[in-house]
């Protein structure tokens, strides 16, 4: 029981920090997607190059990056169309926290629920209430510590699947509109 609490512990700390810098990364994010709106609807050269300059700031992004590698190799359609796939897959590499808290917080609650049922049961039978109270205790407060790392791992997973696939769409958008010149 002591090493399903204690990973249910450490995944609920990841889970309330990944909570705390998922606000900071929001900001950043919203900011980015402006930005690049901005651009989708008044697109021209000079404005690309204008967005890329505001952008800088913003290097540690992977849709930044992406974005600076589609301009500075435009005339390499392999080399955007890879560095777009490169994009999916460093998206799917951020996610995958997200999907990890989502699926162990769950499977941890359960277990924690589970064992300290046979003792809670074994209790129950010898007329042993206090030992039947404590274990059950433990019991639905794994339960409930792991639904709420799932369902922080859910929050941040949707909004950030949101942000990607915008991005996604604007890279695109972006790189179309780099192969028609």
């Amino acid at each position: 029981m002591i090493p399903v609490i204690l990973s249910l512990l450490y995944f609920l700390a990841r889970a309330v920090g990944l909570l705390f810098s998922y606000y900071k990364k929001y900001v950043q994010k919203r900011q980015i997607a402006d930005i690049i709106k901005a651009l989708i609807k008044d697109y021209s050269p000079e404005e690309l190059n204008r967005v890329l300059t505001k952008l800088v700031a913003y290097s540690d992004s992977c849709v930044v990056r992406c974005l600076s590698d589609l301009v500075h190799h435009s005339n390499d359609r392999i080399y955007c169309e890879h560095a777009l796939l490169e994009f999916q897959v460093d998206v799917q590499k951020q996610l995958s926290k997200h999907r990890l808290l989502i699926k162990f917080g769950p499977m941890l609650g359960l277990m924690g629920t589970l064992i300290p049922m046979g003792p809670a049961l074994v209790g129950l039978a010898s007329g042993d209430i206090a030992s039947m109270a404590s274990n059950m205790q433990v019991a639905f407060a794994t339960t409930v510590v792991g639904m709420a790392v799932a369902a922080i791992g859910l929050a941040t997973l949707q909004g950030n699947k949101r942000f990607y696939a915008r991005s996604l769409s604007d890279l695109d958008f972006v790189f179309q509109k780099l192969n028609e010149a």
